[in-house]
């Protein structure tokens, strides 16, 4: 089934300066080759771009492909590709944008995961910026939303696509993202904590224990549960979290690991033909 091509102003942009960069880049020889190329020596011009690392060129040719041969096979393994390229060449907004698109136009195409994969991806190395200057940030404010991002979006793959080659990696991925939610409730809290809101404190960690269970952080989450609730007044809901956590958690508490993540190598998407 073939899917039509919405070519946006911006991206005709794209396609112009992608052209004057294969015109004044190669000569008029090279410009010659272009314009008379099929859509398959375009593809394999622009994959041999992408493969020894040179994107700009590769995103050229890729464009240049999908402008002039919207409906073959191999347009949409380019547009594919130019995700991977755009995460590359360091334009995140741009591959999400690539990721989304594709998989509006090809809701049934079988390398959607790759899609998903790689928004969780670029989300996921986003997330920890945020986390490393969380303490000069407000503490009221709403989670990390990368981070969360990240999350829903490696859930989403692996609710829709179970038996995906990226499920593996995801799962690992999202036991780290798990974790770091977690200790951002548990931050929160302790902030709510140190300013006498101690039903807020309450909340958030009660909110890390419903929604992370497993993580590491939740020893921590559990100790400021049993603080906030004995600050209140409330000597049986605190001593209720005392004995969740002497069920849960055998040694004393300790601050919670962030724990590690080990990945895999980021490919293109492999064709589907």
């Amino acid at each position: 089934m073939k899917s039509g091509l919405r070519i946006s102003p911006a991206k005709l942009v794209l396609v112009a300066a992608a052209a004057a960069m294969l015109v004044s880049g190669c000569g008029n020889r090279r410009d010659r080759v272009v314009a008379s190329a099929g859509p398959e020596e375009l593809y394999d011009r622009g994959s041999a771009s992408m493969r020894s690392g040179n994107y700009p060129t590769a995103l050229a040719y890729f464009q240049q492909l999908e402008a002039r041969y919207p409906f073959s096979n191999v347009t949409r393994q380019a547009q594919l590709d130019m995700i991977y390229v755009y995460y590359r060449a360091q334009q995140p907004e741009s591959a999400i944008d690539a990721a989304n698109e594709f998989e509006q136009e090809n809701p049934t195409h079988p390398r959607v995961d790759y899609c998903l994969y790689m928004k969780g991806l670029i989300y996921f190395d986003a997330a920890p910026n945020f986390l490393e200057r969380m303490f000069r940030v407000d503490m009221s404010e709403r989670p990390p939303r990368d981070t969360l991002l990240a999350f829903a979006t490696f859930d989403d793959l692996i609710r829709r696509f179970p038996n995906s080659e990226y499920i593996p990696d995801a799962r690992q991925r999202m036991v780290f993202l798990r974790n770091r939610l977690a200790e951002y409730e548990n931050h929160v809290a302790g902030y709510y904590i140190d300013r006498g809101a101690y039903v807020a404190a309450v909340n958030r960690a009660k909110y890390a224990i419903e929604h992370y269970p497993g993580a590491p952080a939740l020893e921590d989450s559990l100790t400021l549960l049993a603080r906030a609730y004995s600050l209140l007044g409330l000597s049986d809901l605190a001593a209720d979290a005392q004995r969740v956590f002497a069920l849960n958690f055998e040694a004393p508490p300790q601050p919670a690991s962030p724990g590690q993540v080990v990945i895999q190598e980021v490919e293109p998407a492999e064709s589907d033909d």
